[in-house]
C-alpha cells in the first residue's frame, strides 16, 4: 500500500511540477526552509514509527508547525536584516541527522540478526 502511494505522489509531482510556473526568487528562501522543517518531520514521523510510537496527530501538526514556524524565522529575520533562517536550519538539519541515524540503526540490527540467523542454520545443517 505504502509503495502505491509513494508512485502515485512521485507521478502527480512530475505532473505539477511541469504544468505549474517557478516559484520566483523572492519565495525560494521560504519554500527552501519549509521543505527542510518538512523533511525533518518526514524522518521523525518514519523513526518514530519503527519505534512503534507513531501517532498522525503529532505529524500532521509537526509537519505543517514545523514547516509555518521555519517560514515565519525567514520572514522575521529578512526583516530584521538578521540570517534567523539559519536557527531553523542547524535545528532541523541536526534532527534529520539524528532521525536518520536511528532509522540507519533499526535496518543494521535487522539485517545483522537476520545474517546471524542465516548462519546459525548454515552450521545447524553442516554438523
Amino acid at each position: 500500500m505504502i509503495y502505491i502511494t509513494i508512485i502515485i505522489s512521485c507521478v502527480l509531482g512530475v505532473i505539477l511540477g511541469l504544468n505549474l510556473p517557478t516559484i520566483s526568487y523572492s519565495y525560494s528562501g521560504y519554500l527552501a526552509i519549509a521543505i527542510i522543517a518538512a523533511l525533518d518531520s518526514v524522518f521523525g514521523g518514519i523513526s518514530s514509527s519503527l519505534k512503534k510510537n507513531f501517532d498522525i496527530k503529532i505529524f500532521v501538526t509537526g509537519f505543517f508547525g514545523n514547516a509555518i514556524l521555519a517560514m515565519l524565522l525567514t520572514y522575521l529575520g529578512e526583516r530584521l536584516n538578521v540570517d534567523i533562517y539559519l536557527a531553523a536550519v542547524i535545528v532541523f538539519v541536526g534532527r534529520m541527522f539524528n532521525n536518520l541515524a536511528i532509522i540507519r540503526r533499526y535496518y543494521v540490527e535487522l539485517w545483522s540478526k537476520k545474517a546471524n540467523k542465516r548462519n546459525k542454520k548454515k552450521e545447524l545443517i553442516e554438523d
